[in-house]
């Protein structure tokens, strides 16, 4: 059992970039613990857990074939995978029948649970009606033009005209990058060609889109970030104000900041300025009072366009709509894509308003072709799931469903701020992150090998339930249709899994 939590340990601390030691397991494992994570030096944010090792090893996953997205190599050869099987309602099953409540639906996106029939017969239906299509040439199929004007219709915050379908977020903000470059040669601009992301942002983890990102570690011997990427503030309040400092002014000032670096580039470089309204990955930061005001203002004032990354946000999750819409945000671009089909097919979009279409119309005339796609751009069977999905939150009223649990799931977690091991617990809707920190300090991390936020989520999946784990950051982002009594079960869960970490915090100092 101690050899089994071990490498439960090991693998959430060595996905997050850390090392756990002095688990009492006798120095052979303890000396393998810290070789195997000396090796990893991993980046990857997502908590999975070993599970029974032999049952496992039995079905032949360790070692498999797959090169696997933010895992480091060895994983891979030296642990088992957590295989998932089945999903239902709320929950997940592995391959040995344990059952696990989704807190992070997937990766932001199951919305709707894992077994919506309605979603399964939408593409059954399609594929049995036309299985593929593309959108090349002015050839298309209905389900995409369907799609194309229910996002028009339902996206408020600002008017759009148009809709670019990808196949993911991380296309859409390609597909973003290209827009905004063609649009300003089109305007005869060629040197406004600069993106400016906020640090700790993300915006995907294909070529472009991870330069997009502030996070550095997706960097790492990429030849990451681009030369035309640059970063602003990241807008996190705990961590950044100065003493003294409001949430207001601390929004002065990062807005303040921007607008200097605007300058010291040249506002004639600067083409757009992308941001999530609420960041998703960089570990759950809603913006502070009156930022996005102070931030469009800017933007706005040295012509740069401003993207809204709404992947994780939209349809929902904020208690709105559109994270825009929570916000006061009145993007030119916006970028979809999870939820838009509770990821039961990939598909993404990107929302183009009439200013920036009426240039692209009239470029494209000159050129005799808008030479952008994918060969799956409106794919019929994404779309034609992700339409029964948008009929769905309609026809469920999503956001009052969503907005009867996220008080309970805010609160109930927010409860456990005065532990000495938490720093800050931040969200809103049914958005949530946890930041481990001595002394309640953004000043007074924990020390890296401890692996705090890895030994917590081996608590949480060793009690059933799944969460996302990145260094001292756990992150939270539970399906729109769970029950009251699942979220109480959440939030059980949670308290266990503190209370063991809170245990080991204590035997780590005193060792100290």
């Amino acid at each position: 059992m101690m050899h089994r939590l071990l490498q439960l340990t090991l693998r959430n601390a060595s996905q997050a970039g850390h090392y756990v030691k002095d688990i009492s397991a006798g120095k052979n494992l303890q000396k393998h613990l810290v070789q195997a994570s000396v090796r990893a030096k991993s980046y990857g944010t997502e908590a999975s857990l070993q599970k029974d090792v032999s049952s496992t090893d039995d079905k032949g996953y360790k070692g498999h074939d797959m090169l696997a997205p933010f895992t480091a190599g060895w994983q891979t050869t030296d642990l088992n995978p957590l295989v998932i099987e089945k999903s239902e309602g709320s929950y997940v099953y592995d391959v040995n029948g344990k059952k696990y409540l989704d807190a992070l639906a997937g990766l932001w996106c199951t919305a709707l649970g894992g077994n919506e029939p309605r979603l399964v017969a939408a593409a059954t239906k399609q594929l049995n009606t036309l299985p593929f299509y593309h959108s090349f040439w002015n050839r298309t199929t209905k389900p995409s033009l369907d799609l194309a004007k229910e996002l028009s219709e339902m996206f408020t915050a600002n008017k759009m005209a148009k809709v670019f379908f990808t196949n993911s977020g991380s296309e859409a903000n390609d597909s973003q990058v290209k827009l905004v470059w063609y649009y300003n040669n089109a305007l005869g601009r060629p040197n406004k060609k600069k993106f400016i992301a906020r640090q700790k942002s993300y915006h995907g983890s294909t070529l472009i889109s991870a330069s997009l990102s502030g996070l550095p570690a997706l960097h790492q011997k990429f030849d990451l970030p681009a030369p035309f990427v640059l970063h602003t503030d990241c807008p996190h309040y705990w961590r950044y104000h100065l003493p003294g400092e409001t949430e207001e002014e601390f929004s002065t000032r990062l807005a303040k900041n921007l607008e200097n670096l605007i300058l010291k580039e040249g506002p004639e470089t600067i083409a757009a300025f992308i941001a999530e309204p609420i960041m998703g990955a960089g570990g759950v930061i809603p913006p502070p009072a009156t930022y996005f005001e102070k931030v469009q203002a800017v933007v706005k004032k040295y012509d740069i366009l401003f993207i809204a990354d709404e992947v994780i946000c939209a349809f929902g999750r904020a208690g709105t709509m559109f994270g825009c819409d929570k916000y006061g945000i009145k993007p030119d671009l916006v970028s979809l894509a999870k939820a838009l089909s509770s990821a039961y097919m990939p598909i993404g979009a990107v929302l183009v308003s009439p200013e920036v279409y009426d240039v692209i119309y009239s470029q494209s005339n000159k050129l005799g072709s808008f030479s952008h796609g994918f060969t799956y751009s409106g794919h019929p069977v994404s779309c034609a799931v992700a339409l029964e999905t948008l009929k769905i939150y309609k026809e469920r009223n999503i956001l009052d469903q969503v907005n009867k649990i996220a008080p309970r799931f805010q609160e109930g977690l927010k409860a456990f701020s005065d532990s000495p091991i938490i720093g800050e617990i931040r969200g809103t809707g049914l958005i949530l992150g946890t930041e481990f920190a001595d002394n309640k300090s953004p000043n007074d991390p924990f020390p890296p090998e401890w692996g705090v936020g890895a030994y917590f989520g081996a608590q949480c999946e060793k009690n059933g339930m799944l969460v996302r784990v990145a260094g001292d950051n756990i992150m939270m982002s539970p399906p729109f249709i769970m029950t009251p009594e699942e979220i109480e079960k959440l939030i059980e869960i949670y308290g266990k899994a503190l209370k063991s970490t809170e245990e080991r915090v204590a035997e780590l100092k005193s060792q100290k």
